[in-house]
Order: C-alpha cells, then sequence, then structure tokens
C-alpha cells in the first residue's frame, strides 16, 4: 500500500479489532493495492481460492438513508468512504464516476457515499459533508449527487472547495438559497455526517495503514473486499469483473 493514495489523521489510534487482515491473500498486485479479503462466511471462494476468514468487516448495512448511485439491486455495491478535502478521494471519485459508467447503466454496480471527513488535515471537510446533506435534505438523492460531483469538480488544482460557494453551489443545482442557508446554519445535518463517521471508524477507516478514501466492495453472496487508497480504474476493473463472475454475472 503506497503510503501517499490516501489521507490519514497526523495521530494514529490504537488498531482497530474488527479488521484483520488475511495472512494468505491471493494476489500479489491486489496486495500492493491496498485490497484486502473478508466475508460474513466461514470462507471466501473469490478468484477461484478459498481463503479462511479471520474477522469480518463489520460495516452499517446499506440502507434508505444512505445515497446511492445505481440499481439499488446491482451484484456488487461498493460503499465508499471520503473526505471532500482530500485530493486522493477526489481523484478516486472521478475513478468511481468512470466505474459507474461503465457498469451502472447495465445494473452491474451500484455506489454508496457516506462521508469521512478528517478535521484535523480538513478544517472546512465537516462544514461541506453536511452542506451536501442539506441538498439530500431539500432535493433528495439526486440533489446530492449533483451537489457532492459540482463540489469535487470545482475542488481545482488546490484540491480544495471555496466553502464560501457553498450556497452558490446550491443555488446552481437547483436548491432554494434561503431554505439551503437556513438548513446549514442549523447545523441539523451535523448528527448524520458524525453517524457515517462513527460506522467508518467500527469499519477501519482510520487505523495503521489506512485513511480516507476507503472502499468496501460488497457482493449479494454476503463477501466483502476492503479496497484502501485511490486505486486507479484498472485496479477496480479487475476486482469489479472478477466479483462479478463470482456472482454469475
Amino acid at each position: 500500500m503506497e503510503p501517499n493514495q490516501y489521507h490519514q489523521p497526523p495521530v494514529e489510534p490504537k488498531s482497530n479489532p474488527w479488521i484483520v487482515p488475511f495472512s494468505i491473500i491471493v494476489s500479489g498486485a491486489l496486495i500492493g493495492a491496498g485490497v484486502y479479503f473478508s466475508s460474513t462466511n466461514p470462507s471466501s471462494t473469490l478468484r477461484g481460492e478459498t481463503i479462511p476468514v479471520v474477522d469480518s468487516v463489520t460495516l452499517q448495512e446499506v440502507n434508505a438513508d444512505d445515497h446511492l448511485l445505481g440499481d439499488p439491486n446491482a451484484p456488487v455495491i461498493i460503499v465508499e468512504f471520503s473526505d471532500t478535502g482530500c485530493p486522493f478521494c477526489k481523484q478516486f471519485h472521478k475513478t468511481m464516476l468512470q466505474v459507474m459508467d461503465t457498469y451502472g447503466k447495465d445494473g452491474k454496480v451500484a455506489w454508496v457515499y457516506r462521508h469521512f471527513p478528517i478535521v484535523s488535515l480538513h478544517k472546512n471537510s465537516p462544514k461541506e459533508a453536511e452542506a451536501s446533506e442539506c441538498a439530500a435534505d431539500l432535493g433528495g438523492n439526486d440533489k446530492f449527487w449533483l451537489y457532492i460531483n459540482a463540489m469535487y469538480d470545482r475542488a481545482g488544482a488546490s484540491n480544495t472547495f471555496d466553502s464560501s460557494a457553498l450556497t452558490s453551489l446550491a443555488k446552481e443545482v437547483g436548491i432554494d438559497e434561503g431554505k439551503f442557508t437556513t438548513c446549514l446554519n442549523s447545523g441539523k445535518m451535523k448528527s448524520k455526517v458524525d453517524k457515517d463517521i462513527s460506522d467508518g471508524t467500527i469499519a477501519g477507516v482510520v487505523g495503521p495503514n489506512s485513511g480516507t478514501p476507503y472502499s468496501v466492495l460488497l457482493t449479494r453472496s454476503g463477501q466483502k473486499i476492503v479496497i484502501k487508497g485511490a486505486q486507479s480504474f484498472t485496479t477496480m476493473k479487475a476486482i469489479i469483473d472478477t466479483a462479478l463472475v463470482e456472482e454469475g454475472r
């Protein structure tokens, strides 16, 4: 795992007891890319080999409160924890848009976005996350994706979004400015963002050699693959194609 593929807090917490990487991994290339296999079942058969399960990733189930892009019944769902201030998250966001362009239209892959702002690195990220939740609260799931996509797109070379433009961006995607400002100033969406952070912490986002972006690929058969860092589209395609084969798709 290359250290420059994700953002992590400067102070490293104690090791997360919920995630134990396997000592036997199928592909050396995927190990280098920061990909770990786990499952809720006694063993995983991904890539045609049986892998003994040491422990399972504890992840909040995908539900109606999630921001999901694609078919919720897709055989593969990728749950991503991301930070709007993280340059590697910005890079991976583009990769995931490419993933959805390739697999989403056929209903093969769905993408769930969850927040994990690291305030010690990006002081504006928590409020930006709340802003995207206000967009969702006022305009639904479609507005959330329009808003979050635009936020990453406008980050520019500095990899930072101008937080003074949060309200004008809301207007741009078709959300009432007054209602948006009221929502954002009230702090009513903080609890939603905090819940994502809590879920992400339990899932292992913060820990040794970890940070944002941090994703978990889920299959309908119950297998889980932890994907750490801003992996390339080539790597993601290899993982997804293998998972789809295992799912009979």
